[in-house]
């Protein structure tokens, strides 16, 4: 028998190299090392933190058993005040019946599964969270990253573009899932690329539009947001098909959710002339430290964008609902009524920035059955732009700068501190009268709160010292505990009816534990500022405040933030639990996975009156 001979290729093939950049060249053994040992020691940390792991001391160092006993972790930590475990992560050591293997943040997982309470279901999509955690950290290692030092003068969007650490509490928080390298590189908010976003007109009769006063009609939105010849040749496509534009509504998206689901998913409805593609918007935009919210690089007094992104990241598909959108300008009007009119708000600068329209379609199929991600796929809002707001001797920051480490170990922060020539604590108590005192007075004096995190603050910087907040992603994370408030009914949905020994944690939770800690934690580590003064200097900020308004007296009593301790919320426990969905945004009560009670640092400051 005999076989037939291919002939040999006329070329040899060109290598990958000569046909593109390396999507991959970041992914190198010494990065990935780096990688490896950050990410480890962050969870190791973090796990310990939320009483998933209990560290066993032992000659100075901590040990951690896998469910496997002959399996163990080790590291050295220094322990601060709210049991914060900063891990030094040269010190991580794997053994397996005392010999050493590879530091592998995967294999920390699958070693701790049942104690992290992994079901299977979950465990196989957590791990290519971690992984994908893991590239982005190799990415920020690169040797050109901007270090501290440069961030200290940077621009706004330059910071935007260099954070490493924006939900400090996750460990699985830049997972992404949907995205393909390239995709990393042409939308991931730390590769700060240029985005053009796509545009698509939907009939109204299948679509919401709202807008603050003035920006009802959405033609003078799309009239200040696009040059008037874009919008012209948006409106040509669609005549040039027999359809009125009169008949339609325009929905910007993310470039990944068009190629990706809408030219697939919405196959009938864009054949049907029900939904039409009409090109690519001519500005650039910038993605943000949110991942699908852009900012107008071009025309910066432009609106920010925010889209609809079918991409699993954190614990969350990350689409729009069009229902949300309904409500949205309404309730960021009714917010910044109040903020705007109240005086001590307005004395500490404090503000925030409207998302005031905002349009979502309502897929005629999707919506006859019950929720599903198939009804947020296609929607989205425009925010106001801060850079209007600030004078020519200031500038903006993200608020998640302030927990940014570059790659050599040094805190923005600290650098910061440096810069201003204040003494530590009097910069951090500038930074608190501009950030924490009016989440203080928003909760104690309105029964209002916010996720004020790092990423929805904007600050504003004068002589590197925070002067001033602005708050943002307002629509669907802002809530009332007043549940006898007067609220019009497109508000109302802010309405939060949590359990009153709980509305504390508001603060206690999402600002102290969630945020502070870690900026203690960094000043603490770069020498800048000890941990113990610093949570002093935070007591003494709710202090002031609260001798300030003698008049909400009974509201300091009843959600008292010198209590000894208070209920420690364990964010990843969520995402352990589903990482599909980790809370229902509806129900606030499912996001309570509670472990033992946290040591109060500000209990030992306790005012001598009240």
């Amino acid at each position: 028998m005999t076989t037939t001979q291919l002939p040999p290729p006329a070329t040899a093939p060109t290598p990958a190299s000569d046909l593109a950049p390396d999507l991959v060249a970041h992914l190198t053994p010494e990065r990935m090392a780096r990688a490896q040992h950050a990410q480890v020691a962050k969870m190791l940390g973090e796990l310990a933190h939320e009483c998933l792991v209990e560290p066993r001391e032992d000659a100075g160092r901590w040990l951690v058993a896998g469910d496997d006993p002959s399996v163990v972790w080790e590291f050295s930590a220094r322990r601060l005040p709210l049991d914060h475990w900063q891990v030094d992560p040269s010190s991580v050591r794997r053994t397996v019946d005392g010999a050493g293997s590879p530091v592998d943040a995967q294999q920390l997982v699958l070693d701790l599964q049942r104690r992290l309470g992994l079901s299977d279901a979950v465990l196989p999509t957590y791990l290519e969270e971690i992984a994908a955690t893991l590239a982005g950290r190799a990415w920020k290692l690169r040797p050109e990253a901007p270090t501290a030092a440069e961030l200290a003068d940077a621009g706004f969007q330059d910071l935007e573009g260099a954070m490493t650490e924006g939900h400090p509490c996750f460990l699985a928080n830049n997972g992404r899932i949907g995205f393909g390298v390239d995709d990393y590189h042409a939308y991931a908010p730390e590769t700060a690329p240029r985005v053009h976003l796509e545009w698509v007109a939907v009939r109204a009769e299948h679509a919401v539009y709202a807008g603050v006063a003035g920006l009802e009609d959405q033609r003078v939105l799309l009239a200040d947001q696009l040059d008037a010849d874009e919008l012209d040749a948006f409106e040509r496509v669609l005549r040039a098909r027999g359809l009125d534009p009169r008949d339609f509504l325009l929905v910007p998206c993310h470039p990944w959710q068009w190629r990706n689901k809408l030219a697939v998913t919405f196959a009938p409805q864009l054949a049907s002339g029900d939904l039409v593609h009409l090109g690519t918007g001519r500005d650039a935009f910038q993605p943000q430290q949110s991942l699908r919210t852009f900012f107008d690089l071009d025309r910066p007094e432009r609106h920010y964008v925010k889209t609809a992104l079918s991409v699993l990241n954190m614990g969350f598909m990350r689409g729009l609902s069009a229902a949300y959108m309904a409500v949205t300008p309404a309730i960021n009007t009714w917010v910044d009524d109040l903020v705007a009119g109240d005086d001590e708000l307005r004395a500490l600068g404090f503000s925030v920035l409207r998302e005031v329209a905002a349009v979502g379609y309502r897929h005629p199929v999707h919506e006859q059955h019950g929720p599903s991600p198939y009804q947020k796929m296609l929607a989205a809002l425009w925010r106001e732009s801060p850079v209007t707001r600030v004078a020519p001797d200031e500038r903006l920051m993200t608020m998640a700068g302030l927990l940014h480490v570059d790659a050599e170990g040094r805190s923005l922060a600290a650098e910061l501190v440096d810069r201003s020539g204040l003494e530590p604590r009097a910069w951090l108590a500038t930074y608190l009268r501009a950030y924490l005192r009016p989440v203080l007075h928003c909760f104690y004096a309105h029964r209002l709160v916010f996720m004020p995190h790092g990423e929805n603050l904007i600050l504003v910087l004068r002589d590197h010292v925070p002067v001033r907040a602005l708050m943002k992603d307002i629509g669907e994370e802002v809530g009332l505990f007043d549940l006898e408030a007067e609220l019009p009914e497109e508000v109302r949905r802010i309405r939060a009816d949590l359990p009153e020994h709980r509305q504390v944690l508001a603060i206690a939770s999402d600002v102290v534990d969630c945020y502070l800690r870690f900026l203690a934690a960094a000043l603490d580590d770069a020498g800048t500022l000890p941990a113990d003064d610093f949570w002093a200097e935070v007591a003494a900020c709710v202090a002031g405040y609260q001798a300030d308004h003698p008049e909400l007296a009974e509201r300091f009593a009843a959600h008292d933030l010198f209590a000894p301790t208070f209920e420690r919320m364990c964010m990843n426990r969520l995402q352990l639990r589903d990482n599909q969905q980790m809370v229902d945004l509806a129900d606030p009560s499912s996001a309570f996975q509670l472990a033992d009670p946290l040591p109060n640092p500000l209990s030992a400051h306790r005012p001598a009156t009240r």
